[in-house]
């Protein structure tokens, strides 16, 4: 069905270019002539529904205040419900593909299913502009990067490599036990934290991992070392909530600190959160409270429309928008051609926005600032507050890339525990 739809495409948009060329069609009127179909992957249903929520937010937000129009062409958003599952993307996918021409991607949330449709994005050759997926294993193992992807946001150990080093180096921590949700995202997130906190002298003592849709934490909460310095958190959805509720119900919120991804107390979960998260250390490219001009303005758009504060589901898609307004404007709205489209996401570079800068390596993931951030209460609302920040960051951190490259890809046994007791 690829190859088809294929030749359809390549053969009409030939025409189109031709009668520009000849000075038929000027490419000012071939770009206001039609809609462009944006693709989006979100998850309505399940238990990342929360996050997906978020993202709906975002995109729906940067179209607003566009008004529904990138460079010249209205734009036609045609959504798709994955469910968080593998194989539910990779059917929507298709169908965005196949059935409604979309000529660009914005999503998927979750990292499993932003791999899951890896292969048929190569195939497929639609640019997907990923908001939230946070996968760094398609980067690994000998396989060649997927052109057709571009992170709109870093990975999972993007952040969780500094935080490992705060933990260590800053907090002085020494022995931490991990737990952390059974999936792609918790594996790579715990990764980058194990191997940055002990190349800086500490010990990954214990690691934990509940399924991702478990609702009751008590089996593993009973199971933590009550000798250790600190535990890491890595969890999804409202993964996060649950756990710390629960973690202070068994009486260890004021006995063991809490250090965690950027998702475990994002904003969006955070606004239902209570003294449980008081004190919770995480690490991410953004925060509510994120002091810039850009970031102001953006806050308060999602307060006045929303009537709660964005958090990174919400930033990441409203920076994937940016994304493709950017490309779209050096195209001057000309979408022709999927390989110079593609060619021009992966080449952009966002000053100004939510995050901040944002600037794609040679891999097509961004260079960007990571905050380390604690829950705090102000003004009687539990924020984000930043503690201190680390710019610049890369996903190869401080490791040599290419070495980086040939190792094994971070997942739920590399780097080996070999301190676990």
């Amino acid at each position: 069905m690829i190859a088809a739809r294929r030749k359809r495409t390549v053969s009409r948009r030939t025409v189109l270019g031709f009668g520009a060329a000849a000075g038929l069609l000027p490419a000012a009127a071939w770009a206001e002539s039609e809609p462009l179909k944006l693709g989006f992957l979100t998850v309505s249903t399940g238990p990342l529904a929360a996050g997906g929520k978020q993202m709906e937010e975002g995109l729906l937000q940067f179209l607003k205040e566009r008004n529904g129009t990138l460079a010249g062409r209205k734009i036609e958003l045609v959504t798709a419900d994955t469910g968080g599952l593998p194989a539910q993307a990779k059917t929507k996918t298709q169908e965005l593909v196949e059935r409604s021409n979309v000529q660009v991607i914005i999503g998927p949330l979750a990292t499993y299913e932003a791999l899951a449709i890896d292969d048929y994005l190569r195939q497929g050759q639609v640019p997907l502009i990923t908001p939230t997926s946070a996968a760094s294993l398609d980067l690994r193992g000998g396989r060649e990067v997927n052109p057709w992807l571009i992170h709109a946001v870093g990975t999972a150990p993007q952040v969780t490599h500094p935080l490992g080093e705060y933990a260590a180096k800053t907090l002085g921590y020494k022995r931490v036990a991990t737990v952390a949700d059974d999936f792609t995202y918790g594996h790579e997130g715990v990764s980058g934290f194990q191997r940055s906190f002990e190349d800086n002298g500490g010990k990954i003592v214990q690691k934990l991992w509940p399924p991702l849709s478990v609702t009751d934490y008590g089996t593993f909460i009973a199971q933590i070392k009550r000798d250790v310095d600190a535990v890491y958190i890595g969890f999804a959805g409202v993964n996060g909530l649950r756990f710390l509720k629960q973690y202070a119900e068994y009486g260890l919120h004021d006995k063991i600190p809490v250090l965690g991804n950027t998702t475990s107390t994002d904003e969006g979960i955070l606004r239902v959160m209570g003294d449980e998260a008081l004190g919770v250390v995480t690490a991410g490219w953004y925060a509510a409270s994120l002091q810039s001009p850009d970031n102001y303005r953006f806050v308060e758009a999602i307060r006045v429309t929303y009537g709660h504060d964005p958090g990174f589901y919400t930033a990441g898609t409203y920076s994937a928008g940016l994304f493709l307004e950017a490309a779209l404007t050096a195209l001057k709205g000309d979408t022709s051609n999927p390989e110079a489209l593609r060619g021009t996401l992966r080449k952009t570079w966002i000053v100004n926005g939510p995050i901040g800068s944002i600037k794609l390596d040679a891999y097509g993931t961004p260079i960007l600032d990571v905050h380390i951030r604690k829950v705090e209460r102000r003004n009687g609302r539990l924020v984000n507050a930043i503690v201190t920040t680390y710019h610049d960051v890369g996903q190869f951190w401080k490791y040599e890339p290419r070495q980086f490259l040939t190792e094994p890809p971070y997942s739920r046994d590399y780097p080996p525990a070999k301190h676990l007791e």
